[in-house]
């Protein structure tokens, strides 16, 4: 049986989700396991980071960590899920999430490089992961961008 591993990220995933469908309630399990169709899901990981918080938090900065810690803790307790938490820094009054993008690279190389899967599904838009996915389509990897 064909083994593959699905990589969300899950800054993407969240953004298309508002932009497109309005912030629908989506069962990640489900949705990983249909993204597999016949193949074994060995594994599905999730990027994201927690949201921003001052150093003394407003109500509204409270709320988003508190949901986003609900939803985080909820993923961990699924059927072959893991969450790869980068954090999110300031720089000027933008926020940009840290280290997401090389533990997405070094899960997907990993894995390719290992043989532990026969195929990559990965949720991602982002062109920084573009190596990442060439090291493992060169392993013999091949890899669908969802």
């Amino acid at each position: 049986m064909i083994r593959a591993a699905v990589l969300i990220d899950g800054g993407y995933f969240l953004k298309i989700n508002k932009k497109f469908f309005g912030k629908a309630r989506v069962d990640l399990l489900k949705l990983s396991n249909i993204l597999c169709g016949e193949c074994f899901r060995l594994i599905t990981y999730y990027y994201d980071c927690m949201p921003y918080q001052s150093g003394i938090p407003t109500p509204n900065e409270r709320k988003m960590y508190a949901n986003k810690y609900r939803f985080i803790t909820a993923l961990r307790k699924l059927e072959r899920f893991e969450v790869r938490l980068g954090r999110l820094g300031k720089k000027g009054s933008d926020f940009e999430q840290k280290g997401v993008d090389v533990r997405f690279g070094l899960d997907l190389a990993r894995l390719s490089d290992r043989k532990q899967i026969d195929k990559a599904i990965i949720v991602s838009g982002d062109s920084d992961f573009v190596p990442a996915v060439q090291y493992a389509n060169e392993c013999g990897i091949p890899t669908q961008n969802v």
